[in-house]
């Protein structure tokens, strides 16, 4: 298992870091580390010379109720679950001093690799995301994630997730 991205510690500048996306440059600068501490999350660090943050990306459990699924992929699933297991793309962001270098698909495609190998461990049907604006959901979109209804949430099944990555 080869990862471009690193656990963040207390090394990584964080202060430094701006994507532009207020919401996002105020959690990892504030918050990332307490949920990393208490085990909300796992962040994953994208690291520069002097241990600068180009990106990064959280992780964690989730579940989504099986109702909220496309009908083609629920009647897959077993009945008796009503909420399915998936693993949660909760931050992904880009410092504006590395953008449009591509290091957003480097990035999700670092989380889909993870998702994926951890998901043989602990059940995950799916990589969930909830696109900050309409860039986000844009981005997402061109990478196969879909849109669930009536919860502003994108997926993509782990069994798509494991074609990028089995031959």
């Amino acid at each position: 298992m080869t990862y471009l991205t690193v656990p963040l510690n207390s090394l990584h500048r964080r202060g430094d870091f701006s994507c532009g996306k207020v919401q996002l440059d105020n959690y990892l600068h504030n918050q990332v580390s307490q949920d990393v501490k208490r085990k909300l999350s796992a962040c994953f660090i994208l690291q520069g010379e002097n241990d600068v943050i180009k990106g990064f990306y959280t992780l964690s459990n989730d579940s989504i109720p099986a109702d909220h699924l496309p009908s083609e992929i629920r009647k897959k699933m077993p009945p008796s679950y009503t909420n399915l297991p998936t693993t949660l793309l909760g931050r992904l962001a880009v410092d504006k001093d590395f953008a449009k270098q591509g290091l957003g698909e480097l990035l999700l495609l670092d989380a889909l690799k993870r998702s994926y190998d951890i998901s043989d461990d602990i059940g995950s049907m799916a990589v969930i995301v909830d696109p900050l604006d309409n860039n986000a959901l844009l981005f997402y979109k061109k990478y196969g994630f879909i849109e669930l209804p009536d919860s502003g949430r994108m997926f993509l099944p782990m069994k798509l997730v494991s074609k990028l990555f089995v031959t």
